[in-house]
């Protein structure tokens, strides 16, 4: 579709051309830090690794850096398209893994058809590199290409073409034959297809059990049998078994699984009809495959189906192999991927389909249900529970089987990657989860901000929320389409024109406020205001829930918010609560981060139920630290003698919550020290939740986290109010918004219980 290359076209070229970029990992800010990155204190990692070889994991990027290679002649759906038509696959590769595996990639697209070139050259790139990915090489060179790599060299060298597929297809086999209650001794599978692909997975079946003679393989000469010359060469010929059948259609009669890594269309409903009871059709060409699943349940509904595309069940996605198979095998610091590792992998990803789908999986495609059967057969490729079971799995075998180079504790291994997937990416992929279940109706007032606009057009397209602009239709039209978007579906109100409404409110605001200074004219007055209308709509269950602020001071917002909404029953003061998402760290909560400036204990103590209420929501046991400037009264003084009398008020109040303070906060986050010196605390683990004496520290502390720590930020989330009314930071970019709004929304569900 035109729109579809257009949007490719746009997305390879915004910002920065391309998809990936090489980031430093080192502070170089001043001559100091020059100095030792470079000359004259590089010598130093230099000297040792000369000394030590195996000291360059320790000193470089070595141990995370893969090198995709590619001659660009087997392009999947493109062919042989050359090296430099190749590059933007080989940067999706990078892109992939670094989202799924955090491993860091350097493509390199080589204008040579001679095998022995890219063996030389690949070669010769072993000591800047921890592993090689092969990609899109053409059979037979890439055969060739793997086997002489994997003799001549020390680290894992990996034809995903070959082997990914190979994995994959073999876990979704196992799964398949475990549900129609067929042994894999016993099959008998059909190949379609005698390329890279086909070859290494008929070879990964007979580790998996199937026998040799079970396994009939199609090629575009026919069936390759005994005696056949015809169209063989030395990887085809160890897959030549004695049969009577010369074709596809012949060889398909009576077969238990057919394997498609051919051609569109070719498989024929025929073909369908004429295999075993409960056949196994995994059609894998792609874009288009062998037969589509609906022409197979056409003529067998005992059929279970798999393709290469995601519109349909039980996608074989090579992204479910290598990135994990890689990080599994670089942090063991293998020498090579061996079949037991890739064995490993098979299992691995069988076993984990057969587990309960978590909602943060669910919530990647639109929170729909998922569980092991004909129609979910292996995991999905967003599912982040990958790399922990894939993984560990694969350095596990590595290290059994003799090719790494040191040993891990799996245990400690599978947190550390638990880690590594981002908290703060899983909570908002939670959070949208729980948002598309019930949409929640969102009035943005500054409806006229362009990045509001954008982020009302995203989110209803995402089905996060209906939102709901104020302002002159017209006017957001013509913003919208000078940016080249449209607002078609986005509800559009301009409450300067809603006459009758405007008064209700501002009778519903007057009798409100007329005990504190306000006349009804200064009622009607503000509700020509956005603010006020917009929180007006909250107040009268026109709208589920508002976000404003990104065009104005966060007070010039609260005060509209609480003299229309106010704070909920019992809660006497509102808070501020960010979020923040490090690298390798569980997720850590700050409070209170824009409203009390110097709350006084009981003020503390509200703000600390308030945020540990919060956490509970999101699925997250809360360990609270109320941090100031002493650790337990190493330091006596009003301020800390305030935040020790809140934590006694807190624990009157939740005996049962993980509190403790007062303290510092290396102090809060530093378990070890914490056991060590204070081993009274009674938090298990480093504090989450961090609860500052005054509003200028935790400000200050989560702001320099972000610039200079690198920390992501969800919010500022406001805690305690009647209902879900969240303040934006000025000028704060589109992803702020839409992530606030679904917090806002995941908010409202609470409050009222709809989900």
């Amino acid at each position: 579709m035109p729109n579809r290359r257009k949007e490719a076209l746009d997305y390879h070229t915004q910002g920065r051309p391309g998809k990936i970029e090489v980031v430093p990992t080192k502070p170089v800010m001043t001559a100091r830090d020059l100095s030792l990155a470079y000359s004259p204190g590089v010598a130093e990692p230099c000297r040792e690794i000369e000394k030590n070889p195996d000291d360059v994991f320790k000193y470089t990027a070595r141990g995370n850096l893969v090198a995709v290679v590619s001659n660009g002649t087997a392009v999947l759906g493109l062919g042989d398209i050359g090296p430099l038509a190749s590059k933007p696959v080989m940067e999706g590769k990078g892109v992939l893994f670094k989202r799924f595996a955090g491993i860091d990639v350097f493509d390199i697209e080589i204008d040579s058809k001679d095998p022995q070139e890219i063996i030389r050259f690949c070669e010769m790139l072993e000591p800047t590199v921890g592993g090689i990915n092969l990609e899109d090489i053409s059979a037979p060179d890439c055969f060739v290409i793997e086997r002489t790599l994997k003799e001549t060299m020390d680290i894992p060298v990996f034809h995903d073409d070959q082997h990914g597929t190979a994995i994959i297809a073999a876990a979704a086999l196992i799964n398949a034959l475990s549900i129609i209650g067929k042994k894999i001794e016993e099959v008998k599978i059909v190949f379609s297809g005698a390329g890279a692909s086909a070859l290494s997975t008929a070879d990964h079946f007979k580790r998996l059990g199937v026998a040799k003679n079970n396994i009939l393989i199609c090629d575009s000469k026919g069936v390759i049998h005994e005696g056949r010359t015809v169209g063989m060469n030395e990887y085809k010929e160890p897959f030549a078994v004695p049969t009577e059948a010369r074709d596809l259609t012949e060889a398909l009669a009576g077969a238990d699984v057919f394997i498609g890594l051919s051609v569109k269309g070719a498989m024929t409903q025929d073909m369908v009809r004429s295999m075993a009871k409960d056949p196994v059709i995994f059609a894998l060409a792609n874009p288009d495959p062998e037969i589509l699943p609906e022409d197979v349940h056409a003529v067998r509904d005992d059929a279970i189906t798999a393709t290469g595309r995601s519109d349909y069940p039980n996608q074989v996605n090579n992204v479910l192999g290598f990135p994990f198979i890689f990080r599994g095998a670089l942090d063991v610091r293998a020498r090579s991927i061996n079949p037991e590792m890739m064995l490993a992998a098979t299992h691995a990803l069988a076993k984990l389909a057969r587990q309960e789908v978590p909602d943060t999986v669910r919530g990647a495609y639109d929170g729909s249900e998922i569980s092991f059967g004909r129609e979910y057969l292996i995991p999905k490729p967003f599912d982040h529970r990958v790399l922990f079971h894939v993984a560990p799995a694969v350095a596990m075998a590595a290290i059994k089987s003799g090719v790494a180079r040191i040993e891990l504790d799996m245990d400690e291994y599978r947190d550390r990657l638990r880690a590594s997937l981002g908290p703060g990416r899983e909570v908002m992929r939670w959070m949208t989860n729980r948002a598309r279940r019930k949409l929640a109706r969102i009035v943005f007032p500054e409806g006229h901000n362009d990045m509001v606009i954008r982020a009302a057009v995203e989110m209803l397209g995402d089905g996060i929320c209906q939102p709901v602009l104020l302002g002159r239709a017209e006017r957001i039209a013509q913003k919208a389409k000078a940016m080249g978007i449209s607002v078609d579906g986005v509800e559009i109100i301009y409450g300067a024109e809603m006459e009758s409404k405007r008064h209700e409110y501002a009778d519903t605001l007057f009798r409100r406020r007329a005990r504190r200074g306000l006349t009804l004219a200064e009622a009607q007055w503000n509700l020509y205001k956005p603010i006020y209308f917009a929180s007006s709509m909250v107040e009268a269950g026109d709208a589920d829930a508002m976000i404003a602020g990104i065009e104005a001071n966060y007070g010039e917002i609260l005060r509209p918010m609480l003299q229309v909404v106010g704070p909920a029953e019992g809660v006497s003061k509102v808070a501020g609560l960010y979020m923040l998402a490090f690298p390798n760290r569980e997720l850590v909560f700050f409070a209170d981060t824009t409203v009390n400036i110097e709350p006084d204990a009981e003020t503390l103590r509200d703000i600390a139920l308030q945020t540990a209420a919060f956490v509970r929501e999101l699925g997250i046991r809360p360990r609270i630290a109320m941090v100031t400037f002493s650790n337990f009264g190493s330091a006596p003084h009003e301020e800390s003698d305030r935040v020790a009398k809140a934590v006694q008020l807190v624990r009157e109040a939740d005996p049962e919550l993980e509190i403790d303070g007062e303290m510092q906060a290396d102090t809060a986050l530093d378990a070890v020290k914490l056991k060590s010196v204070y081993p009274f605390t009674n938090l298990q683990g480093p504090a989450n939740v961090l609860v500052f004496s005054r509003l200028s520290a935790a400000n200050s502390a989560y702001k320099l986290l972000h610039q200079l720590g690198g920390a992501d930020l969800i919010g500022p989330i406001l805690l305690g109010m009647a209902k879900p009314l969240h303040i934006l930071e000025r000028g704060c970019g589109l992803q702020d918004v839409v992530n606030l709004a679904t917090v806002a929304s995941v908010d409202w569900q609470a409050k009222n219980k709809q989900v």
